[in-house]
């Protein structure tokens, strides 16, 4: 390894955003995922296997299994919100302005 100072840049607060991704598909991204780790929080409580996360979310055991290998490309928000809602999760969508884009 090269001597020298490391090179650091800030985050953005956004994994997706920072990874390159247009900020646009990065939100889009960023809200797909806390959906995914929201439900795989609640599997994980509820002991459930994926057989049984199946049933309750209406979606098939390879579908679980997919969401919880994080293939996020597989799942749209909409589908994400039907799986908690048949986990009996409510979703509530709460919305923030970025500094750099408030209107004055």
């Amino acid at each position: 390894m090269a001597k020298g100072k490391t090179k650091l840049t800030r985050s953005t607060g956004n994994v997706f955003r920072d990874l390159g991704f247009a900020p646009e598909e990065a939100e889009h991204l960023r809200v797909r995922a806390d959906l995914m780790i929201k439900i795989e929080k609640v599997l994980k409580a509820r002991g459930l296997t994926q057989a049984e996360a199946a049933k309750i979310m209406g979606v098939t055991q390879p579908r679980v299994s997919d969401l919880l290998r994080g293939r996020i490309e597989l799942f749209s928000s909409d589908a994400l919100i039907d799986m908690l809602a048949r986990l009996g999760v409510r979703v509530r969508l709460v919305t923030t302005s970025s500094r750099s884009r408030e209107v004055a």
